[in-house]
């Protein structure tokens, strides 16, 4: 039976989807959606396919595939799926017995590459193999939700070499501890942004917290619109002591790759460590634009 963690991945993926789903359609005549599994996906399939009954009109006319990779994938619930679909007549659903590995195979066959392409993929463990990540890489844009035991980790190194230039992540941590990793990768600033967003909009479920892999401390942040800002605080002073200076518009990029957090965050954060003199800026006034220069405190920006 899914657990408050998988209630959490399954609201990701189905918001994920609602922005990709029209703007994948609209930029191509097809397009793909595939999951993969290593273990029962139990009813996260059919929930994600339920999402394109929103967007019948725009399947018109247009090829969607997407494949369901699974041990024992459950061809009756995916029937009835369809069934529910008014079985539109540009979605193809192919259930196909297998796990994450027999996804390149897969794309292959439904001639996936080049054209626009989200998969999902829940390993259950450590990240799949290099020419499963490559094959999905090679859509037109190739995007990535990927599922991942707790604490796995050299996953970004993984994806960049597997052709995704942007990544960002996040701990799924239950009230007893349990916890899974939920990466998205893509080469598209602005699907990165959707994903933040929608991450950071998902129902608040009992138990269910946030962790930043790349925060060395660990903290657990709840669910919220505006999440506690304490720990974005404390890695965008250590990345300033690291870097020297940074525009805003660095610091907003930083916020959004290698934290949890969004890039309005970064703003959000900013002032009251400018109006503490925990940083400073260059130009000393003015609207908190991309291009102000951004100091640790102490180390003046030029100018200043």
């Amino acid at each position: 039976m899914a657990g408050p963690i998988d209630d959490v991945v399954r609201e990701i993926l189905v918001r994920q989807l609602d922005a990709w789903g029209p703007a994948a359609l609209h930029r191509s005549k097809r397009a793909t959606f595939a999951q993969a599994y290593d273990g029962a996906p139990d009813g996260l399939p059919e929930a994600a396919l339920r999402v394109f009954d929103e967007f019948t009109d725009l399947l018109r006319g247009r090829r969607l595939t997407a494949p369901v990779i699974a041990p024992s994938p459950d061809r009756a619930a995916l029937d009835a799926v369809y069934q529910e679909l008014d079985r539109p007549s540009g979605l193809d659903i192919h259930a196909v017995d297998g796990g994450v590995d027999t996804l390149p195979a897969v794309l292959t066959a439904a001639g996936a590459a080049g054209a626009p392409l989200l998969a999902f993929l829940d390993s259950g463990g450590p990240p799949p193999a290099a020419d499963t990540l490559a094959a999905v890489a090679r859509g037109k844009p190739g995007e990535l939700l990927l599922v991942l035991a707790e604490g796995a980790r050299g996953h970004r190194a993984t994806l960049a070499a597997a052709g995704f230039p942007l990544v960002a992540d996040v701990e799924l941590v239950a009230r007893d501890g349990t916890a899974r990793l939920v990466a998205f990768a893509t080469g598209q600033g602005k699907s990165l942004d959707g994903f933040k967003d929608a991450m950071w909009a998902v129902d608040e479920y009992a138990g269910i917290r946030y962790r930043d892999p790349q925060d060395p401390e660990g903290h657990l942040l709840d669910i919220s619109e505006r999440p506690h800002p304490g720990p974005l605080r404390r890695e965008l002073l250590a990345h300033l002591a690291e870097v020297g200076r940074a525009t805003v518009t660095e610091l907003r990029r930083f916020t959004v790759t290698d934290t949890v957090y969004r890039a309005a965050d970064a703003n959000r954060v900013l002032t009251p460590l400018l109006s503490a003199g925990q940083v400073t800026r260059d130009p000393p006034a003015g609207r908190l634009g991309g291009d102000v220069v951004i100091s640790p405190g102490g180390s003046p920006a030029p100018g200043q």
